[in-house]
C-alpha cells in the first residue's frame, strides 16, 4: 500500500489488527512502526521475525522515501532530518496516536531523529542494532575481531566511501556472513529492492553517514526507550549502544546486550529478543 505524504507516496504494511474482540468489547491494542534499515533497502529483511509482535500490536512496516516501493524523491531530500519528519507526517496522515516506533540499524538513526524532533509524538522508542553517531574505528576492530585483517581491510575500503562499486560485492561476500553469528543465508538480500545510489550518497566523504550526531538531542525525547545490541555487532558495535544509553534522560531508558548475537539480534536469538520486546510494549 502506498500514502501520498505532501507529494511524495511513501510505501507501508500492515500485519494484524488494531481492534481485537475482548469479551463484550473491543480491545484498542498499540500500532508499532517498524523502521528498516539501510540505508537503500526496504524493509523485508526485518520479517517474517518481526512480523510474530503482531501478537502483541498492530505492525505497521514503513519503507523511507528513496528506499525500497516508495518514491524515489529527489537526493536533496534523502537526510535524516526528513525522514525523522516522515515518520511524524505518515502517523498524522493516518491518524496513528502515540506509536511505538522500533528502528533497526539506519532505522534506528530515523527513530531518533523522529523522537527528537517530535518529542511529545511516540509513546515508546525502540532503538535496536543502531548508533547516534557513527564511529568507524570501532566498527574496524569488530570486523577485524571476528573475520581477521582481510575484513578488516574491506570494511575499510567500503565505509570509506560506499559509492564504490568494485567493493560492493566483495564486500557482501566476506562480511556480510560475519553480521550475524548463526548463517543467516542470501535470500533476504536477493529479495530485497535496493538503491544503490541512496546507499553512496549516504555513506560517502562528506556524507550525512559520517556527519550525523544525536548524541547532544537525545536527552530531548520523552517517552521510555529500550537499547537493543548484540555483543558481536560489526555495524554497530555495543559501545555504539551504550553512547546512546548514557545520553537519554535517567529513568527512561533500559539497556540490553544480547549474548552471541550480532546485528539485529532478532536474527540471532530471536525468542530472546522477541520475550524482551513483548514485555516493554505491554509494560
Amino acid at each position: 500500500m502506498k500514502i501520498d505524504i505532501g507529494g511524495v507516496k511513501l510505501w507501508f504494511d500492515v500485519e494484524g489488527a488494531k481492534l481485537v474482540p475482548d469479551g463484550p468489547e473491543m480491545k484498542e491494542r498499540p500500532t508499532l512502526l517498524l523502521l528498516h534499515g539501510g540505508p537503500g533497502f526496504d524493509h523485508s529483511h526485518l520479517k517474517p521475525a518481526l512480523s510474530e509482535l503482531s501478537d502483541v500490536a498492530q505492525c505497521v512496516f514503513l519503507e523511507h522515501r528513496g528506499n525500497g516501493r516508495s518514491d524515489r524523491c529527489s537526493p536533496e531530500t534523502w537526510n535524516l532530518a526528513q525522514w525523522g519528519d516522515d515518520v511524524y507526517e505518515f502517523c498524522q496522515a493516518l491518524g496513528i496516536e502515540k506509536p511505538i516506533v522500533m528502528g533497526v540499524s539506519f532505522g534506528g538513526f530515523v527513530a531518533q531523529s523522529y523522537a527528537i524532533r517530535h518529542p511529545e509524538h511516540p509513546a515508546k522508542l525502540i532503538l535496536s542494532s543502531t548508533s547516534a553517531t557513527l564511529r568507524r574505528d570501532r566498527i574496524y576492530d569488530m570486523f577485524e575481531r571476528l573475520g581477521g585483517a582481510e575484513a578488516r581491510q574491506l570494511a575499510e575500503t567500503f565505509w570509506s566511501d560506499a559509492r564504490n562499486a568494485d567493493i560492493l560485492g566483495p564486500y557482501i561476500e566476506s562480511c556480510l556472513p560475519l553480521y550475524n553469528q548463526t548463517p543467516q543465508g542470501t535470500d533476504w538480500v536477493v529479495r530485497s529492492i535496493m538503491n544503490a545510489e541512496l546507499l553512496g550518497d549516504f555513506f560517502k566523504p562528506g556524507g550525512e553517514g559520517f556527519s550525523f550526531d544525536f548524541r547532544p538531542d537525545l536527552a530531548k525525547i520523552q517517552c521510555p526507550i529500550l537499547v537493543m545490541t548484540g555483543e558481536m555487532d560489526p555495524v554497530t558495535p555495543p559501545p555504539q549502544s551504550e553512547d546512546i544509553f548514557a545520553a537519554l534522560p535517567d529513568g527512561l531508558a533500559e539497556m540490553h546486550i544480547f549474548k552471541g548475537c550480532g546485528h539485529g539480534v532478532e536474527r540471532d536469538d530471536k525468542n530472546a529478543a522477541l520475550k524482551t520486546i513483548r514485555e516493554f510494549i505491554r509494560a
